[in-house]
């Protein structure tokens, strides 16, 4: 039997190469005559960059950027061609941020400092994977690295705000995009985002995700009102369009809406991974589809990692199953969007009398065990 193993990050505990690994080594307990092919995946959010170059190849650019908290980070930005790939998580993600995490001050300044590093690269073209983002500041941090300039409503100079995350946005009156939008121009920018979200309101940026960065029910309510007050201030693109309201402007605290004000267009980030690995060609090949993810919820469902890898292998009548530290969504619906069966590796642990928490102790040695225990149901 064929197997391919494509699953996300776990996050906060196993990268997609870690996860993909820890599932073949189980599978091969149980099943040592299976044939396992293993494509780390990544939607967007962290990962991304590393998916894309080891089956694109190119250079990578090391730069120092502004972290989102302000303090610098390394990351780096993958030239192929005339194309760069850049990984918004590597400058403003959630891990680059220390508990008590508080989205109302951190920037995605360092995001800005990416565009211009691939455009001083060379690149005309700039894919941007949004995703596992600590930011909630509708993207001003970006717009304050590119040049943009704000005025609060007495007229005074106050551009230092827009890289002074989210929670103050309030005090921008208007804001003058034309040197943003003159260091951008000549580029083709390319959102690839791992949410459909848009900007504001109850699935927006702020009510969506706020809360996994930090925000309490009183944080959510600020930032809702500061990135209203802040849309108001930018405004519509010169078309006309508003971005606030466009697919994905709410992706990455709102890191999205910048860059649509910016003229970029928007894919979803898996199905830009997928056609890059040839995913389908991949699945055409293959018996059965093992993928997974830190928690199988209701962003699973959501143009991530588990959606599009079942999707595919749905298309060409292939089973795929999950694997995932927890399954947070119902059979009916996974049974949707083409998953034929869901497993938690804590629902395992507590069938062996283990601990919740020990899940997070040995990530990798208890996926594995998950896996050998699949296999032994879904091998032939």
């Amino acid at each position: 039997m064929r197997v391919l193993i494509a699953p996300d990050k776990f996050a906060g505990t196993l990268t997609a190469v870690e996860a993909a690994s820890a599932i073949a080594e189980g599978w091969r307990r149980s099943a040592p005559a299976d044939d396992l092919v293993e494509v780390p995946l990544a939607d967007g959010g962290p990962g991304f960059v590393a998916v894309l170059r080891a089956s694109l190849g190119g250079r990578l650019v090391g730069v120092d950027v502004t972290g989102p908290t302000g303090v610098p980070v390394p990351a780096q930005v993958l030239v192929v061609g005339t194309t760069a790939y850049v990984e918004s998580a590597q400058a403003c993600g959630l891990h680059l941020v220390p508990e008590p995490r508080d989205p109302r001050v951190t920037t995605t300044y360092g995001v800005g400092e990416l565009v211009l590093a691939a455009r001083d690269a060379g690149a005309r073209r700039i894919v941007l994977g949004l995703g596992g983002s600590g930011t909630n500041d509708a993207g001003a941090g970006l717009l304050a690295a590119l040049g943009a300039r704000a005025t609060g409503t007495d007229g005074r100079d106050v551009t230092a705000v827009l890289r002074g995350g989210g929670g103050a946005l309030r005090q921008i009156g208007a804001v003058d995009l034309g040197p943003a939008l003159e260091a951008a121009s000549g580029l083709d920018l390319v959102i690839a985002s791992d949410v459909d979200n848009p900007l504001l309101g109850l699935r927006g940026a702020t009510n969506g995700f706020g809360p996994q960065k930090g925000a309490d029910d009183a944080a959510v309510m600020e930032l809702e009102g500061s990135l209203e007050s802040f849309a108001r201030a930018v405004g519509r693109r010169a078309d006309g369009k508003d971005p606030a309201v466009a697919l994905g402007a709410g992706a990455a605290g709102g890191l999205g809406f910048a860059l649509l004000h910016l003229g970029a267009t928007r894919v979803a980030g898996i199905a830009t991974v997928l056609d890059t690995v040839r995913l389908a060609d991949q699945v055409g090949r293959v018996d059965l589809v093992v993928t997974g993810e830190g928690a199988f919820d209701w962003q699973s469902l959501r143009g991530k990692v588990v959606s599009g890898v079942a999707q595919a292998a749905l298309s060409q009548g292939r089973g795929c199953v999950v694997l995932a530290g927890r399954v947070d969504v119902g059979k009916r619906e996974y049974l949707a969007i083409g998953v034929s069966g869901a497993y938690a590796v804590v629902d395992d642990l507590r069938d062996r009398g283990i601990a919740d928490a020990d899940a997070l102790v040995k990530p990798a040695s208890h996926l594995a065990d998950l896996a050998e225990r699949v296999a032994r149901t879904w091998s032939r």
